[in-house]
């Protein structure tokens, strides 16, 4: 019996074994089956001794020669075997056997036998008792050179019954958890494969075009390889049963999400038509011209608009490239209709932004525009959250406190979200139910490569801004190492003097808590292999404002930050914007929205801790003016990998949509949408650079849907199992 993990011997109770098998995401047969491994180990052969490589994981079969507690230099169970391959160069000579089992000792080594040891760090009595002189092992690991000579750290290992035969299979390696050993997942999955029906999803007709195995023998096949599988097309998930899986998973999603969009459409929902006459006065008013990208993506809305089924449109644009007007004009078409528009913000400042730009706008209209955050006296409040409900105003602008229980609309008619991605899912679609029948439009500065959003986004329709409006002045990047520091904060100085203004980016507030906004570099740090406690060693806002208010003596320089009070944030932002504040010390709460035409320089300090979407965000905070605008990355050595190809990727280009795309290909999809803002079943072996595969996936769901239902409803049970009410997010 295996004596590798405490976990595997001693039986869990059923809820702490769900708990954990919970984790992983394995709650009914189908999740087991579909729990495919990471790796395999080839226990269908024994390895002789003096055969084993070093660094190659192997079985061999060995006899105890004899094992001990040793306490050099800490208590560890070292035992000693052999088994019968000798190795003929040696025979006859001897070996010096030191340390606690040889005691300086020689032993021959003969054809009789070859040594190795087994060295546990840390051990269970079960174990001990296991390793009694005599006793015949099979053991699977790696062996290296240690002290004593060749031995394996922790290797896996049972006591061998006279009558126990080699395995026939690869054995499989599973994603697991803390507390769930291999033995233990490879028993339940093994049940689970017994009692699973997996009749085939595809016509026989359609595998045959494309070219795929059947599911049973694609499953099987991966769960209990023969040995004469290529283990490297296996583990390269380049196998044809590979090739199924990555198909049936990218169908099972296209099959959702296209399912989601019909049964939107087969909806009610007011129609929202259009007047005119205050989008027109709007665009009377606004002292430029929508750009065409910008017209058509209004157009498009607006025709959304006038339906009588439920909008849900995303619409996606680079930094500065005008979503705001074009949101104003659909909250325009809601209020001429005679329905109410909301706007929710992830951040206040950006919030605020949006607020204060829309009231500009639309006040001289006759329009009342609310204002409702959290950080709102009671009082103040109370009478918003009253107008609201009562009908009173129109148009609501505000951050998560929209979304509060108390908060009621009289007649929602259209729910704005910006940067949706940054709430979670139960969010967006609290502020959607608010209005049972509204129209939704999600706006994202983080542009989607086209694969992505054909898979993660199949169920909204999609309205792009691809071109930025006239006289907006391009952003020279420079790659500036810390040691250089002085020279930039000289420039720095030059640019102010000059009549302009400059942010500062940092990625800390102080030394001894890491800050919200922070989270992103942690990530980033963790990614790298690197302790927390280099974000720690990060220059932080505070200590920069400190220093470039000595090194700037005659300059103004302002500080913000995430935990500011809101009068505080909003009265510094204020102060900048009017030109009072020469030089901005940040951290990234100023990533999105904040639009200062004047500031035309951006340093961001520890660039190689950012993420490629957060660089190109911040350094869109410049160059919103007709300057000749820069954004210099300051970055320190050592560089690693990820971080040079990342600040490469920025130098390199200001294409956001480019950007996004190397985005996706250096970070995969589960981290560029984020696991939990995303709500969806994140694609676990189907690879998205694929861009056939998901195509031919798509073009099966749209046919199955219309041909099939009955097969698609099977799919869709195996692959999602019901949890498919997040999606309508």
């Amino acid at each position: 019996m295996p004596c590798s993990s405490l976990a595997e011997k001693q039986p869990a109770s059923a809820n702490t074994l769900a708990a954990r098998l919970a984790r992983l995401g394995l709650r009914t047969d189908a999740d087991h089956v579909l729990h495919l491994p990471l790796r395999y180990e080839d226990e269908t052969r024994i390895t002789a001794l003096c055969d084993a490589q070093p660094g190659i994981a192997a079985q061999f079969e060995v006899e105890v020669i004899d094992s001990e507690i040793a306490y050099r230099p800490r208590r560890q169970l070292l035992a000693r075997v052999r088994d019968a391959s000798g190795d003929n160069k040696h025979a006859g000579s001897s070996q010096v056997l030191d340390g606690p089992l040889g005691g300086g000792r020689r032993e021959a080594v003969s054809a009789a036998g070859a040594v190795l040891f087994l060295r546990f760090l840390n051990f269970y009595p079960s174990q001990q008792k296991a390793l009694q002189a005599g006793a015949r092992l099979r053991i699977f690991g790696e062996v290296h050179t240690g002290y004593l000579g060749p031995e394996i750290i922790h290797p896996r290992f049972h006591v061998v019954a006279s009558d126990e035969t080699l395995p026939q299979r690869l054995t499989p390696v599973y994603p697991t958890t803390a507390g769930l050993g291999q033995a233990t997942l490879r028993r339940l999955i093994a049940r689970a494969l017994a009692r699973t029906d997996m009749s085939d999803t595809l016509s026989p007709a359609l595998r045959e075009r494309l070219q795929l195995p059947e599911f049973s023998d694609a499953i099987q096949q991966l769960h209990n390889p023969p040995p004469e599988i290529a283990q490297e097309a296996l583990e390269s998930r380049h196998h044809p049963a590979w090739r199924r899986v990555q198909f049936d998973e990218l169908l099972a999603q296209q099959l959702s999400l296209r399912r989601a969009y019909s049964a939107r459409r087969a909806r009610g929902a007011p129609p929202l038509v259009a007047t005119t006459v205050l989008s027109s006065a709007l665009l009377a008013s606004l002292p430029f011209r929508l750009t065409g990208a910008q017209q058509r993506a209004w157009t498009e809305i607006a025709n959304d608009l006038g339906q009588p089924h439920p909008m849900q449109r995303l619409l996606q644009g680079d930094v500065g490239s005008g979503k705001t007007v074009v949101a104003a004009l659909a909250m325009l078409q809601a209020v001429e209709a005679g329905h109410q528009a909301a706007l929710m913000a992830p951040t206040e400042i950006l919030a605020e932004q949006h607020y204060r730009k829309l009231v500009t706008w639309l006040q001289p209209l006759g329009l009342d525009v609310a204002w409702l955050t959290g950080s709102l006296k009671k009082r103040e409040k109370e009478a918003v959250i009253a107008k609201v409900g009562a009908g009173e105003t129109a148009i609501v602008i505000g951050t998560h406190a929209l979304i509060e229980d108390k908060v009621e609309f009289s007649r929602l008619g259209l729910a704005i979200v910006d940067e949706q991605h940054r709430f979670g899912v139960r969010q967006r679609l609290a502020l959607k139910e608010k209005g049972l029948f509204a129209h939704q439009l999600a706006m994202s500065a983080t542009p989607i490569p086209r694969t992505l959003a054909m898979s993660y986004y199949a169920d909204l329709d999609v309205s792009v801004l691809d071109e930025l409006p006239p006289g907006r002045s391009p952003v020279t990047t420079k790659l500036v190492s810390e040691a250089r520091r002085d020279q930039i904060v000289a420039r720095v100085h030059e640019a102010c003097r000059a009549g302009r203004q400059a942010y500062w980016v940092c990625p800390l507030i102080e030394e001894n808590g890491v800050s919200a906004e922070a989270n992103v570099s942690v990530a980033n740090l963790k990614r790298s292999g690197r302790s927390q406690n280099a974000v720690l060693q990060l220059k932080t806002a505070e200590e920069t404002f400190a220093r470039l208010t000595a090194d700037l003596p005659d300059l103004c320089v302002g500080l913000v930050h995430g935990r500011l009070k809101s009068d505080e944030k909003a009265a510094v932002m204020a102060a900048f914007v009017r030109n009072e504040i020469d030089v901005l010390v940040a951290t990234t709460v100023i990533e999105v929205g904040v639009d200062v035409p004047n500031a035309s320089l951006m340093v961001i300090e520890h660039a190689e801790r950012f993420g490629l979407a957060q660089l190109h965000q911040l350094r869109g905070r410049v160059g919103r003016g007709t300057a000749q605008s820069a954004c210099i990355l300051l970055y320190a050595q050592p560089l690693g990998e990820l971080a040079r190809a990342r600040l490469k990727v920025v130098f390199e280009s200001t294409d956001g949509f480019e950007i996004a795309r190397e985005d996706l290909r250096l970070r995969g999809p589960g981290e560029f949408i984020g696991a939990r803002q995303s709500g969806l079943p994140l694609l676990r072996y189907a690879d998205l650079e694929d861009a056939a595969l998901v195509e031919q996936a798509r073009g099966v769901a749209e046919d199955m849907l219309r041909e099939e239902p009955q097969r698609a409803e099977a799919h869709l049970k195996r692959w999602l199992g019901g949890r498919e009410e997040l999606l309508k997010a």
